[in-house]
């Protein structure tokens, strides 16, 4: 009879050997088994739920005082839920946090035809908020493409936003970039399809050096050949928000919000221009403007504690 150190080290091997296959076969398993530790690491639990024709997978913390906020986080294109996670990790234990992959993005489901535009995606978002936080309007908050979503949900849906934070949102005509430009040309400027335009890619939307995310192969190998995967539905996606009649909504809509707001932006966003921020503060008299400095498009992974104490006063301020 084998004793328990051959069986402990038979083990050993077959569980290395099994995930050295399983990288082998999927290296975008590195990927995944990266955003699990950062999930863990924030004190976030994982949830899904059957919404709006949709099963979504999202985070959530739910150990908040009795009667706490409930601060629903909105990722951009191209993003998804785990961007929030070092904002998440600087409110844990204060807030009620869900941070969903939107519909057609990340872990959550997506339907072959289906609209991922600003308008069905708000209206979906209204739905996720009356399922997860029934009957308690919810702090909204929205990045980039998310931002867009956020200032529809807010506008249309009043009864269901306490407090709304867009974060460089997408959705007004800001001064001109090579990001727009690129855009309104038919070209998706976030496209992935090897090491080059991955770290194109990465350059474009961080600023700081320190905040770039380091992919080591194979890990990288699996994330571009997803995002080469996902090529044509971010392009569909762009038709709709970045060059379609959906594109300017959100900041026309802007007006009609009328709850407490937070207009945040990283001072050097190379994707959507600070011009933006006044843009919509011009619709939004009531927000506080916020300019972060030394922080590009993803200001809430870049500075995560100016921006978590922007929330908070979001939150906190009566």
């Amino acid at each position: 009879m084998p004793s328990r150190k051959k069986l402990a080290a038979v083990t050993l091997v077959t569980a290395v050997l099994g995930v050295g296959v399983g990288v082998a076969y999927d290296p975008y398993l590195l990927v995944r088994a990266q955003f699990e530790r950062q999930r863990l690491n924030a004190g976030l639990d994982h949830g899904d739920v059957v919404v709006a024709g949709h099963r979504w997978v999202y985070a959530v913390a739910d150990d908040a005082p009795r009667g706490a906020a409930t601060i629903v986080m909105l990722h951009g294109f191209t993003g998804s839920k785990e961007n929030w996670y070092p904002l998440a990790d600087r409110l844990r234990g204060r807030y009620r946090m869900l941070v969903p992959d939107l519909p057609g993005w990340g872990e959550s489901e997506r339907k072959a035809d289906a609209d991922y535009g600003f308008v069905a995606q708000s209206e979906r978002v209204a739905d996720f908020i009356r399922a997860m936080s029934p009957g308690k309007p919810v702090v909204l908050l929205g990045h980039s493409m998310g931002g867009g979503i956020a200032a529809l949900v807010a506008a249309r849906h009043p009864g269901l936003v306490a407090k709304v934070g867009l974060l460089n949102a997408a959705g007004v005509r800001f001064n001109e970039n090579q990001f727009g430009l690129d855009v309104l040309a038919g070209k998706n400027p976030f496209g992935v399809d090897d090491a080059a335009s991955l770290q194109r890619y990465i350059d474009i939307v961080f600023h700081r050096e320190a905040a770039k995310p380091w992919i080591p192969w194979p890990a990288s190998r699996g994330l571009i050949a997803r995002r080469k995967d996902d090529a044509a539905f971010e392009q569909a996606v762009l038709e709709r928000i970045g060059r379609g009649p959906e594109q300017f909504l959100p900041g026309q809509d802007a007006a009609n919000i009328r709850q407490p707001a937070l207009l945040l932006w990283g001072r050097q966003d190379a994707v959507i221009d600070p011009s933006a921020l006044a843009l919509y503060a011009a619709q939004m008299p009531q927000a506080r403007a916020v300019l972060v400095d030394d922080a590009g498009h993803m200001a809430l992974m870049e500075q995560p504690r100016e921006v978590a104490d922007a929330v908070v006063a979001l939150i906190e301020r009566q």
